[in-house]
């Protein structure tokens, strides 16, 4: 398996580049050449997490590393989660239409987010491979509040890597914040900067695009830029459907969707052969993609602060790579496109992309008085407490019209401790915390703020590592 650049631009490179470069050098996202076919379903019943994606993710690395290598570090990385399942599946009665629906839980991992599902296993896999060339990196990472906190733990403590990872200072949940700030190790910076989740995602790609700079402090990535990442996610698609219904007949997502990566492995899932019927993209009131995917324009607004932060986003990096398997793989077409729409705000694809896009994509707005709305019914129909990222995708699955005969899982990809306030607000309570989560309160925070400018960003990690 080689990989290539949605820009067109860049060279094919194998797997272990992808994963150490994050970002192509012409600006562009990697994925493969081409998608793998899953092993056959019947091999995959009845088997364990690691068993499952060990197969999966398979056809995507075997190039780099040795078979007992790979199998070894999948082991490991989900052996630090809290349930042996890794990622259950509960069930939620049903949705408007009748259909079963169920949620898999996807927080069960140190940091309590769905992050951790892949960055354990991507943060093996750097040292794995930096330890095998002797190398350094340093990885620049922008989040919206969880992938900061998952990506540190990842590394925290790894000789071969420092990590900056950059938030929007006021925008993420205090539990957000403090599990970056609170970590106490020489590797991990945690640097909040005076903007937007867009703007600390801008300031990534640009300090990328600084040819000199990134060569200069061996720059990586393992925001969902970072193919790695989409990669691992795949997996949790496979083994929901399996449990649902054996991925004997066909299934649905719902997914709470910010960056566009969680949402991009179920599509890859499909492509793989994962008999997916529909994938719901379920937005808060920052609705661009909702928009996009109803009319084919995609046009940036301002961004509205909600009770769902990871979701508070207007340009969503992941969807580079499904515009360009959609527009004919043209590099040259995305780039311009892209570069148009980063200079205008605005940008359109023709009507035969949008009906190629709605053979696989729903599209749904929650508003936040439904969030809250959602956050109460569930509790009272099933005594779950979830948090509102779920709720956007719990929603959106049960008002989306559809078959009552397919199945509709919905992703809930945070604790809901993790955004007590949130949870405070529609229930009158804040939800239990675990007691790994409730350390983070007793200890000091370690943050540098900055403005929102790539100078200051170069200089400050030029003065750490």
């Amino acid at each position: 398996m080689k990989y290539i650049s949605t820009r067109g631009a860049a060279p094919t490179i194998g797997f272990a580049d992808a994963l150490l470069a994050g970002l192509a050098t012409d600006g562009g996202l990697y994925l493969p050449e081409f998608w793998p076919t899953l092993p056959p379903l019947d091999e995959l019943r009845g088997r364990t997490y690691s068993e499952v994606a060990a197969k999966v993710m398979w056809p995507f690395v075997e190039e780099d590393i040795d078979r007992d290598v790979f199998d070894a570090l999948v082991v490991e990385a989900y052996s630090v989660f809290d349930d042996p399942r890794v990622c259950p599946v509960v069930d939620l009665g049903e949705t408007a239409s009748g259909a079963s629906h169920h949620l898999v839980e996807l927080f069960h991992g140190p940091t309590f987010a769905f992050k951790d599902v892949a960055l354990q296993l991507v943060g093996r896999l750097f040292d794995h491979f930096l330890t095998e060339r002797g190398e350094r990196v340093c990885i620049l990472g922008a989040t919206s509040g969880d992938t900061g906190s998952a990506a540190i733990d990842s590394v925290v403590g790894r000789d071969a890597i420092d990590i900056f990872i950059l938030f929007p200072e006021g925008r993420v949940s205090e539990v957000q914040r403090r599990q970056m700030t609170t970590v106490d190790s020489p590797n991990v910076h945690a640097v909040a900067v005076a903007g937007n989740f867009d703007d600390c995602q801008d300031l990534v790609k640009a300090a990328f695009a600084d040819e000199a700079f990134r060569n200069g402090v061996h720059l990586s990535a393992v925001n969902s830029i970072n193919w790695a990442r989409v990669m691992a996610q795949i997996v949790y698609y496979v083994t929901a459907a399996l449990e649902v219904n054996g991925a004997k007949a066909p299934v649905s997502f719902s997914v709470p969707t910010g960056n566009f990566g969680n949402i991009l492995a179920g599509w890859v899932a499909k492509q793989m052969g994962l008999p997916i019927e529909r994938l719901i993209v379920a937005s808060n009131s920052n609705d661009i993609l909702t928009r996009f995917f109803t009319t084919g324009t995609m046009e940036i607004r301002e961004v509205i602060p909600t009770s769902s932060p990871s979701m508070d986003i207007q340009i969503s990096s992941n969807l580079e790579r499904l515009l360009f398997e959609v527009l004919g793989r043209d590099g040259r077409h995305i780039a311009e496109m892209l570069t148009s729409f980063r200079s205008s705000g605005v940008t359109s694809v023709e009507m035969d992309a949008l009906e190629r896009l709605g053979r696989s994509f729903d599209a749904r707005r929650v508003t936040e008085n439904e969030v809250a709305a959602t956050i109460r019914s569930i509790h009272a129909e099933t005594n779950m407490i979830i948090d509102p990222h779920t709720a956007v995708a719990v929603r959106a699955a049960i008002d989306m019209p559809g078959s009552s005969d397919t199945p509709v899982i919905s992703l809930s990809t945070a604790h809901p401790a993790k955004f007590p306030d949130a949870v405070s607000a529609a229930l009158g309570e804040r939800p239990p915390v675990p007691a790994k989560l409730a350390r983070v309160f007793d200890l000091p925070e370690r943050t540098t703020s900055i403005s929102n400018d790539l100078t200051a960003v170069k200089h400050l990690i030029l003065s750490r590592i």
